[in-house]
């Protein structure tokens, strides 16, 4: 089994109260409530957070103490508050974790970033309880597309997803604000999608190098030059969403690479809203929402 850092075996949570009847201080008052293990053992449980006093991890060891206060103690595993204003989990499980991503934050590391993205976060997140805990990506995001991601804990998982992701994945919903109102309400874009020298996708008529990309997309509503549009992806292409709207003549607000003119809120309009797989192991079926952001709305609402 595995061990955190301060060498407990980690299992679920075991959390008891112990309640204060005397003036003390906080170690002084571990040592006396917990006979059976030694003073290096307590003071592991207090520097490695398993000790709470009024719902809050503390590590501070001469926090005084007073009759009727209550310590908690979690004897599985430490207290731990994921807290990240960049990252949200949504579902954590044995075999994966799902996240919602801010815009701005990479999937994965770059030659300029190997600590600021979300697989550095999350894998952070899952050592907290085991340091031996691996994790791996199953697909990505660009950097500031906002949405879901999942991430899996087993390397032969996160294979499996990937060589059979159209099997698994079954649906892949986004929100875009676009430069332009699409000439069509509704319709399906078809393409075969290659990136040039200078790493910027384009169509192309050349099958040998092309890809196919499927995107249907359906307008929600508009303001002025910009629409609010849903998309969806039938294929995972690289930039895909963000070439077809550009070759259509309505390149997303803020992406600047693929033609955009104007940012009005710092940040590429897009935002993957609903990813829905089926579980490898379990074989449910994993929904997840997202609400719209409503700088999305706003800029788009129609005038009353």
């Amino acid at each position: 089994m595995a061990r955190n850092k301060s060498g407990r075996r980690l299992t679920a949570d075991n959390i008891k109260q112990f309640e204060v009847n005397e003036e003390t201080t906080l170690l002084q008052f571990l040592f006396k409530s917990l006979p059976n293990l030694s003073k290096s053992e307590v003071k592991s449980m207090l520097k490695y957070k398993h000790v709470a006093i009024k719902g809050s991890a503390v590590t501070q060891f001469d926090i005084p103490l007073y009759p009727g206060d209550v310590v908690d103690i979690n004897f599985g595993r430490s207290f731990y508050k994921f807290n990240n204003p960049q990252v949200k989990v949504l579902f954590e499980d044995q075999w994966f974790v799902v996240i919602e991503k801010a815009s701005g934050l990479l999937s994965v590391a770059n030659d300029s970033s190997r600590e600021k993205n979300a697989f550095h976060i999350i894998r952070d997140y899952v050592r907290h309880d085991n340091p031996e805990a691996n994790l791996y990506v199953c697909h990505r995001l660009d950097q500031f597309t906002s949405g879901i991601l999942i991430f899996a804990k087993d390397e032969a998982l996160m294979n499996e997803m990937r060589a059979n992701w159209d099997f698994y994945v079954k649906e892949r919903r986004y929100m875009c604000v676009t430069e332009n109102i699409p000439a069509r309400p509704e319709d399906t874009i078809e393409s075969l999608l290659t990136q040039n020298e200078h790493l910027r996708v384009h169509s192309t008529n050349d099958e040998t190098v092309g890809r196919l990309a499927i995107t249907h997309y359906k307008v929600v509503q508009t303001r002025g030059r910009y629409a609010l549009i849903d998309v969806e992806i039938f294929t995972g292409k690289k930039n895909q969403i963000r070439v077809h709207m550009s070759e259509m003549g309505c390149p997303i607000a803020g992406d600047i690479k693929y033609g955009a003119e104007t940012n009005p809120v710092r940040r590429l309009m897009l935002h993957n809203y609903r990813l829905s797989f089926i579980h490898p192991i379990t074989g449910e079926m994993m929904r997840f929402t997202l609400s719209t952001p409503s700088v999305f709305r706003k800029l788009t609402q129609p005038d009353k």
